[in-house]
């Protein structure tokens, strides 16, 4: 499967803000965009003088949002079909969609320090929903379901560890986290609110739209 295996953050550069890609050094003064926050190449710096055309910044949107979940465009274009067959706003119902994913609210809830590092343990099968196994990233969550380490996980070393770097994370309101237990049940379907970056979903519905 078709996978981008160069430094994550020249995706940030490229994109100019930070998709949080590396956990929690994304947070810590050691993290590269704060050095060096131009677009990656020779020229690089010259790259923020140029106009860039609205179709431009379109695709830049879409790029900026697809690798903020972790997504390739074959999927990414799927999750797109499906949100405007839904009812509602079509961005949003993107959006929602990519949140719901499990690998996402493995991330949300702490138990992951990346997106890659929780899609990784969930291909690895350490997670469970609604006590059965199960290791597809993308599977889409609803409402009532409950999220848990694996039994034969939780005594993964490495599990303390990312626990204690994600401790002060925030996890968002339709989610309920027990932290003992490892595990979270979806309380609510995620809403456009509850999403903390800044996004321009409608902007991808123009580009899809043309």
């Amino acid at each position: 499967m078709a996978r981008y295996t160069d430094a994550s953050c020249r995706l940030c550069r490229r994109e100019g803000c930070k998709l949080f890609l590396k956990g929690e050094k994304c947070f810590s003064a050691n993290c590269p965009f704060e050095k060096r926050n131009q677009a990656p190449g020779q020229h690089g710096a010259n790259q923020a003088r140029k106009k860039t055309s609205e179709y431009g910044v379109q695709i830049r949107e879409k790029q900026k949002v697809k690798r903020y979940y972790g997504v390739l465009e074959k999927q990414f274009r799927n999750y797109f079909e499906l949100a405007s067959k839904k009812k509602g706003v079509t961005g949003e119902n993107l959006l929602i969609l990519l949140e719901s994913r499990l690998d996402n609210v493995v991330y949300r809830i702490g138990l992951g320090q990346s997106r890659a590092e929780a899609r990784q343990l969930v291909r690895h099968g350490h997670f469970t929903v609604n006590g059965k196994k199960v290791d597809i990233p993308s599977y889409r969550v609803s409402e009532g379901d409950v999220i848990a380490i694996a039994k034969n996980s939780r005594e993964m070393k490495c599990l303390d560890d990312i626990v204690s770097t994600t401790s002060g994370r925030l996890v968002p309101s339709w989610l309920e986290y027990d932290r003992d237990n490892y595990s979270a049940k979806v309380v609510a379907a995620p809403k456009r609110e509850d999403i903390d970056f800044e996004i321009k979903e409608h902007l991808i519905v123009e580009l899809y739209s043309k």
